[in-house]
C-alpha cells in the first residue's frame, strides 16, 4: 500500500507529436500534472522538506516561509501537512484563485504581496521574514535539494521510458530546478542529448516562467546545463495551451503552453528529433483566468 509521498514522480509520456507535421519528429509532454499535487513542483518540495527535517532545521513546531508563484506553494503545503510541518507562503496578490484558495485547504497560512512588485518582493520579504528569528526557508531558488529531486527522477524516468533515444529535453524556466537537475542527468548520459530552456519575452507574464533580474537569479541554475534558450510571448504560450487541450486533450496550464510551443519551434529546425518537453501541471487551477 502507497502513501501518498510515494505516489510522486514516475509521471507517463504522452505523445503529442500531432501538433507539428514531421512524421520524423517524435514529441512526448511529460504529465506532470498527474503528481499528487498536480505539478512538477511536488518533486522539488518532498526532497526539500525531507532534507529539512533529516538536518533539523525545521520540525518541533518551526515554521516554514517560502515565496512561491503557485505549484511550489501548493507541493509544500500538501507535504508539509503529512508532516504536521505549519507553512507560511507569500505569493502576489494577482496570483490565481484557485492556486491561493488550494493552498489554503491544505492548511497553509497565505500572505498576498503587491502584483506590481512581482514575486521579487514575495522573496524579499521572504526572506525578512526568516531574518526574524521566526520562521525558515526552505528557498526553492537557492536549495541544492531543487535540483537533485530532478537529478535523482526526472531525469532517470525520461532516459528510461525513452529507451534512451531522447534527443532533446525541453523545460520551462522558473526557479531552474527541474532543468538544472533533468539537464544535468541526461547530459552525464549522452552529449549528445541537447537542453533547452524556455524564457518569457521582455513585456510576457507567463506564470511559472521568469526572466530574472540578475541580482534574483536562482544561485542553483547552472547555465553549463542549458545548450539553448528560447524566448516565448505570452499570446504564443496561451495559444499553444488550448492546442494541447483542443487536439490532443491535454488541459495543462500556461508554462506548459510555453514549454511547447519552444518544442514546436525547436521542431522545426530539425530533420528528426525525439523531444521530451515538460508538462509541468494541470490546467484545473488557471480555469478563472480562461
Amino acid at each position: 500500500m502507497n502513501s501518498l509521498l510515494d505516489l510522486i514522480g514516475n509521471t507517463p509520456l504522452v505523445d503529442i507529436s500531432t501538433l507539428q507535421a514531421n512524421p520524423t519528429i517524435r514529441l512526448y509532454g511529460k504529465l506532470e500534472g498527474q503528481n499528487p499535487g498536480g505539478s512538477v513542483k511536488d518533486r522539488a518540495a518532498l526532497s526539500m522538506v525531507r532534507g529539512a527535517l533529516e538536518r533539523g532545521v525545521i520540525g518541533n513546531g518551526t515554521r516554514i516561509v517560502e515565496a512561491t508563484s503557485g505549484n511550489t506553494g501548493i507541493a509544500i503545503a500538501m507535504i508539509a501537512a503529512t508532516y504536521r510541518v505549519p507553512v507560511t507562503l507569500i505569493m502576489p496578490e494577482n496570483s490565481t484563485e484557485e492556486r491561493i484558495k488550494t493552498m489554503r485547504a491544505y492548511g497553509a497560512e497565505v500572505i498576498l504581496t503587491p502584483a506590481d512588485r512581482t514575486i521579487e518582493y514575495s522573496r524579499e520579504l521572504a526572506q525578512e521574514m526568516e531574518d526574524s528569528g521566526e520562521y525558515v526557508q526552505l528557498n526553492q531558488f537557492s536549495n541544492d535539494d531543487n535540483w537533485r529531486a530532478h537529478y535523482g527522477s526526472t531525469g532517470p524516468e525520461i532516459w528510461r521510458d525513452t529507451s534512451g533515444q531522447v534527443t532533446h529535453f525541453v523545460s520551462s524556466m522558473g526557479t531552474t530546478g527541474t532543468i538544472t537537475g533533468t539537464g544535468r542527468y541526461l547530459h552525464e548520459q549522452s552529449d549528445q542529448v541537447q537542453i533547452v530552456g524556455v524564457q518569457p519575452t521582455d513585456g510576457s507574464s507567463i506564470p511559472g516562467i521568469r526572466r530574472w533580474s540578475p541580482e534574483f537569479l536562482p544561485a542553483i541554475y547552472d547555465p553549463t546545463q542549458v545548450d539553448r534558450v528560447i524566448d516565448v510571448s505570452e499570446a504564443e504560450a496561451v495559444a499553444t495551451m488550448h492546442r494541447l487541450a483542443t487536439e490532443c486533450g491535454v488541459f495543462a496550464g500556461t508554462s506548459s503552453g510555453g514549454a511547447t510551443a519552444a518544442a514546436l519551434r525547436l521542431a522545426e529546425g530539425l530533420d528528426e528529433a525525439l523531444i521530451v518537453c515538460i508538462i509541468c501541471d494541470r490546467g484545473d487551477r488557471y480555469l478563472s483566468t480562461l
